[in-house]
């Protein structure tokens, strides 16, 4: 496997670099959010790497430091998260957003990904909450339960005390006014 690559970069497009390494140059599929961090063409650079082989290809994909890396590999674990929808999870939201999600139970918010629906998402929160530290009750928010949700962070409540909140309230076809009271008792505020 190759673990980084380090050396000058020649060429920036919108979802992809290219290095010179040793004479030879590598293309590597990148998150824009490296793109963005990277500096002009003609400098060095160095660029965490995985190697994805197919029967038909092999493909470099490069994260800005081994987290991103280490997040990529996990969301590639998970049923129907391809390399692809991987590297734009790590475009659409930055690692921590990713991980505050997954552990929050929020698939909601990882829905804003190009190409992640609604199932996909909810696997993903599924397969990797408890490896990324999550514990407790997994609150599925979805419908009127987002904007409680959003409202109780905009009230200060971190994602944790939020998610917390959320435990067994049901919209029962209630609106949004009493199901964010409800859930401010539940937190204590």
């Amino acid at each position: 496997m190759i673990s980084f690559l380090e050396g000058e970069l020649v060429e920036k497009g919108a979802d992809r670099v290219v290095l010179a390494v040793g004479g030879v140059g590598y293309e590597i599929h990148v998150p824009t959010s490296v793109i963005a961090r990277l500096s002009a063409a003609g400098r060095s650079t160095r660029i965490h790497t995985r190697m994805v082989v197919r029967e038909d290809s092999t493909t470099l994909y490069g994260f800005g430091d081994q987290g991103e890396r280490e997040l990529f590999d996990l969301l590639t674990g998970v049923s129907g998260v391809g390399p692809k929808v991987a590297l734009a999870f790590l475009s659409a939201l930055t690692p921590s957003a990713i991980r505050r999600a997954i552990v929050a139970g929020d698939a909601a918010a990882l829905t804003v990904v190009p190409g992640v629906g609604k199932k996909v998402a909810q696997r993903v929160v599924l397969d990797l909450r408890e490896k990324l530290g999550g514990e407790g009750d997994l609150v599925v928010i979805e419908g009127p339960l987002v904007d409680v949700r959003e409202a109780l962070l905009a009230l200060g409540l971190t994602d944790n005390e939020a998610s917390k909140a959320l435990v067994d309230v049901e919209p029962d076809g209630r609106d949004v006014e009493d199901l964010l009271r409800e859930a401010l008792q539940k937190a204590g505020r």
